[in-house]
């Protein structure tokens, strides 16, 4: 596996990225932008993938990286559960719920495997140390 510099590179993270946009579109039309409860917490959700998973890139070890990794496969899972609501109330289309669904399943198998490559180098650190910034 290629040196992974930044969160933006990791490819669970694109994914969810593409989740979050995508349930935004979902939640700002008909009943759905209505539902304050259950659009801000699919919406929540979503973000929170890509949160954790970028958070625990930016930690300081990489078993709080595989941590932060597991709740975001967790929150994943939270996500779909939501979704299976939203379909349950019209909210979105079997065509929505099937592509959103799949997003979500992609994300949560990337980072599934992703946590078993990292458990499976637990000497190699993603990221590169000794990064410079300038002010």
């Amino acid at each position: 596996m290629p040196t992974i510099s930044r969160f933006e590179e990791i490819e669970a993270w694109q994914t969810a990225r593409e989740l979050s946009k995508k349930i935004y579109s979902l939640t700002e039309k008909g009943e759905y932008a209505r539902d304050f409860g259950l659009k801000d917490q699919i919406r929540r959700a979503a973000i929170s993938v890509t949160s954790n998973i970028a958070e625990g890139f930016e930690s300081q070890t990489q078993q709080q990286f595989i941590r932060y990794l597991g709740i975001a496969k967790a929150i994943a899972g939270e996500f779909r559960s939501q979704l299976y609501v939203s379909h349950d109330l019209g909210y979105v289309t079997i065509d929505q719920f099937n592509d959103s669904f799949r997003l979500a399943e992609k994300a949560s198998r990337q980072i599934s495997r992703f946590i078993t490559y990292l458990e499976g180098h637990p000497s190699q650190r993603i990221r590169e140390d000794g990064a410079s910034y300038e002010v």
